[in-house]
């Protein structure tokens, strides 16, 4: 075994520019040695090593020391791409421009986000409802929480009168929150902040408290430790936090790890939806009319998804996947609520709902083939008209409080940055409310869908965009990104990175594998458990259809996902590492033996199943875990594998085990990096900052090892030697 490893990555590559003939700068990867301390695990009577295991110790000097010396040879290596700056530059010039997100009434007054350009954190404004927008102020600054943009905002709920604020933060990039509680009219902190709250929303009853969740604090380190029994609680308004009520979990017989407490908008039902896991839940409702009101009943398995999404007087709407792989809404009496008292109230199609409320009415979105199409029905279950998009797309927002008369809406595709449409809800009619003044020209790219065939025969679709008149010969840079999982849907949208990956003349080609939920829970259940190779299976399909399609070749392909897409960019790389030239994992799940082991990880057991759960799941996952699938000998792609310190989605131990794998055992030239974000979680909430410069890294180490000195859009002849 190689603890330490020299590789010189020489690339004969010359590069036509100008009548001129380049050699690609060689860089010497002088890898840090990482220390083998095997831990031995038993499963079934079959033993398994693991060198890396000290790594999951985020609290230690000996991995803060690793940590530091990774980062040191993966910048080394970036500082020295002769193109890094200008992509910075470029993604720095396109992301700057005016970004304002859709008004919403909140009391008194109308709210907004907006964004000036180049601002770490979106900043909340408002005026008085009914006077100009013009006179909108600042409400809520996050980029004043922390200079450098990395406490952000982690989610707002007003109280029904708009008069309080509670609103959550996050450090770092840290799942764990913190809720500050704010008076409206004076802008001032009102209350201590409640601390250790985790995966929660915050829910008003009336205007005197709120309803959230969490977890105890883990013993051990906050960012890896296990948390598995989340929790309800109720704070009122005026007590501290010790005070406040347990309402749901905490039973040591019945483990629910995720638990969301919500009030229907009468403020008559607290709903309750207890998870085992990320898919399922049991639903529970409290009349809080009745001051001695138990919690009824209305499934007591987790064998669906259901919610209650509007409520009538004592008439409950309720959004099910029970029986209806495509999702529907019921109605029910919530006096005798059992599903077999359900009524259809919007049947089953053959495409997935996803329905939301506003103006009096109902809004099914459906995904047809991954894009959307909105119908409007009354409240009894009258279809009134089909929303004129405006154009094939991601149509997503839909929701309003009753009493509205307009709504507004997004649109956006791969091609077309995110616009707002106001909505005229008795008419139908909408009208563009705010364009991005953004320099891209959506004419000079296209995309188009196509249909391909997996291993087993399975129709895939996948999108796939680019610049127009760009030459099949096989030649051109192309980023093949996939998730594949947790009923997650890739619907079409914009992105000021995709943007300028595509404006260097690259490719960007998004495959809806299973796993996802593009074609309801039949299409995720094909791709959970012992049918995960399902997805890799697709994801390597689609990479073979643009290489015979000549759209690119395995020279000039890069696979990218993040989190389970990280897994699948882990598993594919392991499984068929001459299929491309670039790996790009990130804040990946990648030690499949013991992800359930940290933080939240039990509860992704629905699609992955458990190195416990018997000797055919362990012998399953130790299979394609790619961690436990990198061989020596093997030549791997250029691979930067990228996570951040405070991910405590994903913890990074993952990602460090993998890249520790890679450099001992890789075969050949191509190098083998981690790049680790100080200061940043699993993604949400990284201040601008940040992901420009990420962006900037990941692009550069993907052109510079397909062979390119100079950007691809700056030659037009690209040879490999």
């Amino acid at each position: 075994m190689k603890n330490f490893l020299l590789i010189v990555l020489v690339l004969s590559i010359f590069v036509s520019c100008k009548n001129e003939t380049e050699t690609l700068k060689t860089i010497t990867v002088n890898y840090p040695e990482t220390n083998k301390a095997v831990t031995t695990d038993t499963f079934f009577g079959k033993t398994v090593d693991d060198p890396y295991r000290w790594l999951e110790d985020d609290r230690s000097k000996e991995t803060e020391s690793w940590v530091k010396s990774q980062n040191e040879v993966t910048f080394g290596y970036l500082d020295n791409i002769p193109y890094r700056e200008e992509l910075k530059e470029r993604l720095t010039k396109l992301w700057n421009y005016e970004k304002i997100g859709a008004p919403f009434i909140e009391g008194d007054y109308t709210y907004f986000y907006k964004n000036d350009g180049l601002q770490n954190q979106y900043v909340i404004y408002r005026y008085k409802t009914g006077d100009d927008p013009s006179t909108a102020s600042v409400f809520l600054d996050p980029n004043t929480f922390k200079k450098d943009g990395t406490i952000s905002l982690g989610g707002t709920s007003f109280s029904k009168d708009g008069k309080t604020l509670a609103y959550a933060i996050s450090e770092g990039g840290s799942d764990w929150r913190k809720i500050l509680i704010m008076n409206t009219e004076t802008q001032e902190i009102v209350e201590d902040t409640l601390v250790d709250i985790k995966f929660s929303g915050m829910s008003w009853y009336k205007n005197e408290g709120f309803y959230y969740s969490s977890y105890d604090k883990p013993k051990g380190s906050e960012l890896s430790a296990k948390t598995d029994q989340h929790k309800v609680y109720y704070h009122k308004l005026g007590t501290n936090q010790s005070e406040d009520q347990l309402i749901y979990g905490g039973t040591p017989d019945e483990k629910h790890r995720y638990i969301y407490g919500s009030v229907t908008n009468d403020d008559n039902y607290l709903v309750l939806t207890p998870r085992v896991s990320t898919s399922g839940n049991k639903l529970y409702i409290k009349d809080l009319t009745d001051p001695n009101a138990s919690f009824v009943e209305i499934l007591n398995h987790t064998d669906s998804d259901s919610n209650i999404i509007e409520n009538v007087g004592s008439t409950l709407y309720i959004m099910t996947n029970l029986d209806a792989p495509n999702q529907k809404i019921v109605t029910v009496d919530a006096t005798n609520p059992a599903p077999e008292n359900w009524e259809d109230f919007i049947p089953e199609t053959e495409n997935v709902l996803n329905p939301s409320t506003g103006g009096g009415y109902f809004f099914a979105n459906y995904m047809v083939d991954a894009v959307s199409k909105v119908l409007q029905y009354d409240y009894d279950g009258k279809l009134v008209r089909e929303v004129k998009l405006p154009g094939i797309g991601s149509a997503g927002g839909f929701g309003a409080k009753k009493e509205e008369k307009e709504l507004y809406y997004s649109f956006t595709n791969y091609v077309t940055p995110g616009s707002i449409y106001k909505f005229n809800i008795d008419n139908g009619t909408s009208e563009l409310y705010r364009k991005p003044n953004i320099d891209f020209n959506p004419e000079n790219f296209e995309s188009k869908q196509v249909f391909y065939t997996s291993k087993d025969g399975t129709k895939v679709p996948m999108i796939i965009t680019h610049k127009k008149g760009i030459k099949l010969n096989g030649k051109n840079p192309t980023i093949l990104y996939g998730y594949g999982g947790f009923n997650v849907s890739l619907t079409p949208s914009f992105s000021i990175a995709n943007a300028v990956w595509m404006e260097q003349g690259g490719i960007y080609a998004v495959p809806n594998l299973r796993g996802g939920g593009e074609y309801g829970k039949a299409w995720h259940d094909a791709g959970t458990k012992l049918q995960k190779q399902n997805v890799f299976d697709d994801f390597i399909a689609a990479a073979e259809y643009l290489i015979i399609e000549k759209y690119t070749s395995s020279d000039y392909l890069a696979i990218r996902g993040g989190s389970n897409g990280g897994l699948l960019v882990g598993a594919t790389m392991t499984q068929r590492p001459e299929l491309m030239k670039v790996a790009l994992p990130a804040v990946g799940v990648l030690d499949m033996l013991r992800y359930h082991t940290f933080t939240a990880g039990a509860g992704w057991a629905y699609d992955y199943g458990t190195a416990e759960d018997s000797e055919e799941m362990f012998d399953y996952l130790k299979g394609y875990s790619p961690v436990h699938n990198v061989k020596e000998g093997v030549e791997y792609p250029a691979t930067m594998v990228t996570t951040g310190d405070h991910d405590d989605r994903v913890v990074p131990a993952h990602s460090f085990k993998f890249a520790a794998e890679l450099q001992s055992k890789q075969s050949g030239n191509n190098p083998t990096l981690i790049r680790i974000e100080t200061d940043a979680g699993h993604g949400a909430g990284t201040p601008v900052s940040k992901t420009i410069e990420q962006y900037a890294d990941i692009y550069g180490f993907t052109l510079y090892n397909m062979g390119f000195e100079v950007l691809p859009s700056k030659t037009d002849e690209k040879i490999k030697g």
